[in-house]
């Protein structure tokens, strides 16, 4: 056997094991993370879902980030405290935590919107505040631009609105290649994303500390099975063609407005909002102070007043929230 032939074979059989590996590892870390909620079948697909508060108050709708869970929002208190007032209905988004992601559809924000509206006829949700943070908000103005599903109002958090040069994404786009994306994701994906989590977690929490909650309650194994992999790297390609997709829509948006966005938000820039702030006329914008991507832990207790402030008024007509300064500062 000539020297190529046994460095094949060493390499075949170290890309194999890897493959085992995760495969096992993946199984391992659902049995330590089972499901926190339900399921629900929509167009042949199970979608996870959490619900708390009651079942006859106003409700609201959460859709979280890319490459995040239900779980987000329980460690923040976002949930506890929207559920004082409110029916509250979290979902994993196709293909993060228990939701599927079948490869055969492609999955943009208004793909996901059209599959959720139909979710909350399931559920028997009217009317509802829905709340979306970072790619989980393109998600709610997906729903809010759909004409033919009443909303209360949106409650927009750490979003990317418009598209903008940022080569960091389309380079965590790379494991949802097909075939080529696949090897990757079984075999040097996890253990890459494992090693840069922490500076991530940095990152995105900055400039807070990341609170010693998540560090111990967020199920970071579940963020790094191959099949969620999947589902980040394709939100990552797409994020840009929907921020695009999307810009020239944003004015007949109708429904009431807040947006949040942390000043020290070191993934996506403030001007996000501001500009989106701009283009709607009438929205409320939140710049929080010390905050980064993570505001819902910073400000959760305003976001939730906001969501509050939108339901108060549940039996009267829609209104139009008043613009605050430009700067949006509090």
């Amino acid at each position: 056997m000539s020297t190529g032939e046994t460095a094949f074979i060493v390499v075949a059989v170290f890309l194999l094991l890897l493959v085992i590996g995760n495969i096992v590892f993946s199984i391992m870390a659902e049995r330590k993370n089972p499901p926190i909620g339900n399921f629900i079948e929509c167009e042949g697909l199970r979608l996870h879902f959490l619900e708390r508060g009651d079942r006859a108050a106003p409700c609201v709708v959460l859709f979280h980030g890319n490459g995040s869970m239900i779980q987000d929002f329980i460690i923040s208190g976002l949930v506890d405290r929207l559920a004082r007032r409110n029916r509250v209905v979290c979902f994993d988004r196709p293909g993060f935590g228990y939701s599927q992601r079948p490869r055969a559809r492609i999955w943009t924000a208004t793909s996901q919107a059209a599959l959720f509206v139909k979710a909350f006829d399931q559920l028997g949700l009217r009317d509802p505040v829905v709340l979306g943070h970072s790619w989980g908000a393109l998600v709610a103005v997906a729903i809010g631009l759909q004409s033919n599903y009443p909303i209360r109002g949106l409650v927009l958090a750490s979003g990317y609105y418009f598209p903008t040069w940022r080569l960091d994404f389309w380079m965590a786009s790379g494991p949802a290649i097909p075939v080529l994306g696949d090897m990757v994701r079984y075999t040097v994906a996890p253990i890459f994303s494992w090693a840069i989590l922490p500076a991530l977690l940095r990152k995105l929490f900055a400039p807070r500390s990341v609170p010693a909650n998540f560090k111990n309650d967020f199920p970071i194994s579940l963020m790094v099975r191959p099949k969620q992999l999947r589902a980040a790297a394709e939100e990552s390609a797409f994020l840009i063609p929907e921020a695009a997709r999307f810009q020239s829509r944003y004015p007949s948006i109708r429904c009431p407005v807040h947006i949040f966005h942390g000043t020290g938000d070191q993934l996506i820039e403030p001007e996000q909002a501001r500009r989106l702030h701009r283009v709607l006329g009438s929205s409320d914008l939140h710049l929080v102070n010390d905050a980064g991507h993570m505001v819902t832990y910073a400000d959760g207790g305003t976001i939730a007043q906001a969501v509050d402030s939108l339901n108060v008024c549940l039996e009267q007509p829609l209104r139009i929230i008043s613009s605050r300064d430009e700067d949006g500062s509090k």
